[in-house]
């Protein structure tokens, strides 16, 4: 068993980007995972570096049901019966869904979007997010004096998306790719499309562009997730991002922290007691 820090909150990003994704959050002696894209074994491997149980987890957030966000969500539920949250699109979809068929029923537990609701002394708003799974959410993660808002798989940046960034102490946002190294790569002219056609994802120059609707005095810290290991590189995602920070006046490590996440690896973004 892990042993319980009872004033602890911490975030974990566990993996983060198209092989896998998988975040991990803690208050008070509760926790969740966002997401199950890396397998179970993996999980509880990069838990354990932490000294903290997988059998402890409380439940789960799905953001939405493309395969590198739950390709593991059934077997880790079918052993672990974790509850699982999300909107009633996605679980009826996760009902057929390869991965997930046939496993999900005892762990089903439908959330209204933009409604919050209080799991375990967590509190937890999903809100719409451009993407073209079958839905697709955001969350924004309330506990004590920090809030946790999480955007990944966005095609554009919207009003809504900015209304609850604007809210975060912490935010995880996507900045996926570089418009030039997409444009100059090897994927396919369908693929690129699809990526850059408003329901797929976000860039550098899109993500940088938001920063400066969204930054205000509230982020301490700004965590840029789910980087294309073809289309794009930390530095590359990094620069448009401290650019447009520091052309708002806003000093890197003073007034926020900015950290791109690491795609295949464990990475303890806060810990506080």
């Amino acid at each position: 068993m892990s042993v319980v820090h009872s004033k602890t909150t911490r975030f974990i990003s566990l993996a983060s980007g198209s092989d896998g994704n998988c975040y991990y959050f803690e208050f008070h002696g509760k926790s969740l995972l966002i997401d199950a894209g890396i397998g179970g074994r993996t999980i509880k491997k990069r838990l354990t570096e932490f000294g903290i149980a997988i059998e402890d987890i409380d439940f789960i957030l799905i953001t939405h049901d493309h395969i590198d966000h739950i390709r593991h969500l059934g077997s880790l539920t079918e052993r672990f019966k974790m509850p699982v949250y999300t909107s009633e699109k996605i679980h009826n979809s996760l009902a057929f869904h390869p991965c997930t068929a046939g496993k999900m029923a005892a762990s089903r537990k439908i959330m209204e979007k933009e409604k919050r609701y209080d799991i375990c002394g967590i509190g937890v708003t999903a809100f719409e997010v451009p993407h073209d799974g079958s839905e697709n959410l955001g969350y924004m993660i309330e506990a004590g004096d920090e809030t946790l808002v999480l955007v990944t798989d966005a095609g554009r940046v919207t009003e809504k998306m900015v209304e609850y960034a604007r809210k975060a102490t912490r935010l995880v946002l996507e900045s996926n790719y570089d418009d030039q190294m997409l444009k100059n790569g090897p994927y396919p002219q369908v693929l690129i499309d699809r990526i850059k056609n408003g329901h797929g994802h976000l860039s550098n120059s899109q993500t940088a562009a938001a920063l400066k609707d969204i930054y205000n005095d509230k982020l301490k810290q700004l965590l840029l997730c789910h980087l294309s290991s073809n289309n794009n590189t930390p530095e590359l995602a990094f620069k448009e991002s401290s650019t447009s920070l520091s052309n708002l006046g806003v000093a890197l490590g003073t007034d926020v922290e900015l950290i791109c996440l690491p795609r295949k690896e464990s990475f303890l973004c806060f810990n506080l007691q």
